[in-house]
């Protein structure tokens, strides 16, 4: 384990949204990091706290996000043997569609892994303006008033293995995406305002198996900019005006999909699916850091698919096969690793003072944020739950497979 010497200046960078105070625009909430403003009801089921309950079309695990009283949802549904990929806006209060938009059709499916939609990635909303992205099958960008698109492109193609996944981020007017696939894998950039490519950069470790799904996250480093993407065997960091890699992290592995965290001058991500290992890696350096900026490293436990939680000097995170964990963010230091049951796929969320952990089946867990393991009650809702819950104005929306559900304190 590296001494933290002198750390360095770090601030998180999301795109300052044009969103009332308390929204949901992306995926985690505002800052990416699945803190929760708000409260939410700590009991529900199909018929406890539920303030109203819609079909949702076809299938996506994008998670929902909430701006200026709308939901906004993507989704793919069957259309013989293809797929009209599709978004949606949802009233906040009633659940009512306000539109409902198809961005592109596909006469045939292509194929994914069975974990996957294709509808993954997660809506991203500023202002009047939402963004929706369908990997090589297009991104665009739509007006939140009425669903008319005011570009889409598909400037971003590559060979996805598996489907698409990783969600895109906003940061100085860019969207910014990974786009790992089986060959030739790359991170770029998308111009908010005209959807022309700002800038392409190819991965610069060459890897064994190179497909990856993860959504970035982004940082100011000693004043710059950074946008910090884990992929196939590294984690590197780029500039965020030019796409010119800064440093590297080597590590083995691939298919990438938790969201980074930041915090304490250090970023945690894993950096494998098969056999996930947990980093902390100081920031700051450029070139190849791995031998002068990994703090510590932890396999036991580690996630492959949600993305870790920090609060406050401590991280918290869930592995795919339901084993939570609490560790200390600074040195590593394991404080409880406890089965909460159930496969996982959606990242725990910071809420009401408590952590909630939602398996694949319905099955939520609240614990406590604490140096030891409190189990503080349980909910369970029928479905299939891939998707992170979205929280605003003191109700949380869950998706499954075939509904979104606005829970909320019975008044």
């Amino acid at each position: 384990m590296l001494p933290l010497l002198t750390l360095p200046t770090v601030s998180l960078l999301f795109h300052s949204f044009v969103c009332l105070p308390g929204d949901w625009p992306q995926f985690r909430g505002p800052n990416a990091d699945a803190h929760v403003t708000s409260k939410s009801p700590l009991e529900w089921s199909d018929s406890k706290n539920v303030e109203w309950k819609i079909a949702i079309p076809g299938l996506g695990w994008s998670s929902p996000s909430i701006s200026n009283g709308r939901i906004f949802l993507t989704t793919a549904v069957p259309q013989g043997e293809g797929l009209s990929l599709r978004a949606m806006a949802l009233d906040q209060k009633s659940g009512k569609v306000i539109w409902d938009r198809e961005i592109r059709a596909l006469e045939k499916a292509p194929a994914i892994h069975t974990k996957n939609s294709h509808a993954s990635p997660t809506p991203l909303v500023d202002g009047d303006s939402v963004y929706v992205h369908f990997g090589t099958q297009g991104m665009a960008k739509l007006k939140a008033s009425d669903g008319s698109v005011e570009w889409f492109s598909d400037v971003l193609q590559y060979n996805p293995l598996h489907g698409n996944g990783g969600s895109p981020v906003l940061c100085k007017g860019k969207l910014l995406v990974a786009c790992d696939g089986t060959q030739q894998p790359f991170v770029a950039a998308i111009d908010a305002t005209t959807g022309k490519l700002a800038w392409k950069t190819l991965r610069s470790v060459e890897a064994r198996l190179s497909h990856s799904f993860v959504t970035s996250t982004v940082a100011e480093v000693n004043g710059q900019s950074l946008l910090i993407s884990p992929g196939p065997e590294h984690m590197a960091m780029y500039d965020v005006e030019t796409g010119k890699e800064v440093c590297r992290v080597r590590a083995p592995g691939w298919s990438v999909v938790p969201q980074p965290a930041v915090g304490h001058g250090m970023v945690f991500y894993n950096h494998d699916y098969d056999n996930p290992e947990l980093l902390a890696v100081k920031l700051g350096g450029s070139g190849d850091v791995t031998d002068t900026h990994v703090v510590w490293r932890i396999q036991r436990g580690a996630p492959s698919t949600p993305s870790p939680l920090l609060i406050g000097d401590e991280l918290y995170f869930v592995a795919d096969n339901g084993i939570a964990s609490c560790v200390d963010a600074k040195t590593g230091e394991r404080h409880w690793m406890e089965r909460l049951g159930g496969n996982f796929s959606a990242s725990p969320v910071f809420v009401n003072g408590r952590i909630l952990f939602l398996n694949e089946e319905g099955l939520a867990t609240w614990v406590a944020p604490e140096k030891q393991f409190k189990e503080l009650g349980k909910n369970q809702l029928p479905g299939r739950t891939f998707a992170t819950p979205a929280f605003a104005d003191d109700a949380m929306f869950l998706r499954t497979d075939e509904y979104l559900y606005k829970f909320a304190e019975t008044r």
